[in-house]
């Protein structure tokens, strides 16, 4: 093996290191209060809404279908078969920026419409930070893009997640499955309890 491919092999090693150490710098500077505010939120929700754009949008799927499996009234906006937001119900907000232009109007809406607010950003200043009722930060800000997301998409100007993205989302993943363990060990819930609303239709 060439000493380039060991490099390469050593790059591997190093960034999920580097991935598994800002992950837990950033849930240790999460209050106790703020988790514990989540959960509160999400157990006392009729409904829950999950909302975010790209990988982070991908984040808010894998979670509900873990809220799903335990048996909680979970949507994700923008499917075909999400209901009306009403007061009562939960909006759960990813997004590292916190200024994705779509997310925010959005979350705005379901505000508006009554909904409680849980937004989880890298951006402690951002608008998605200023609109929450409960705001979870993880990790350090991320550059802002004023262009939306999807426009991006449309007029071909896309670019890769930069890394500080990257950081966000996997530890925005970590903190959701964390979230999960707990709901679970409140609501009495096995891991045959969920697997028996895993889909069998695959």
């Amino acid at each position: 093996m060439s000493k380039s491919k060991d490099e390469n092999l050593s790059t591997v090693k190093s960034s999920v290191k580097m991935m598994g150490a800002h992950i837990i710098n950033s849930v240790e500077n999460l209050e106790d209060e703020e988790i514990r505010d989540v959960i509160d939120q999400i157990l006392k929700a009729r409904k829950i809404f999950l909302l975010g754009a790209g990988r982070s949008g991908l984040v808010g799927k894998a979670f509900a279908m873990r809220l799903m499996h335990l048996g909680l009234n979970v949507f994700v906006v923008g499917e075909t078969n999400t209901p009306s937001v009403e007061k009562g119900d939960l909006l759960v907000v990813i997004s590292g920026s916190g200024e994705t232009q779509s997310v925010v109007g959005l979350a705005q809406i379901g505000k508006h419409l009554g909904a409680k607010i849980v937004s989880i950003t890298s951006n402690p200043n951002s608008t998605s930070a200023r609109n929450a009722d409960v705001l979870i930060v993880l990790g350090a800000k991320v550059n802002t893009d004023d262009m939306d997301y999807l426009e991006r998409q449309v007029r071909g100007t896309h670019r890769p997640l930069a890394p500080l993205g990257t950081l966000f989302e996997t530890a925005s993943m970590i903190f959701l499955d964390g979230v999960v363990a707990a709901l679970m060990e409140i609501t009495k819930k096995s891991a045959e309890d969920l697997n028996r609303r895993h889909a069998t239709l695959e």
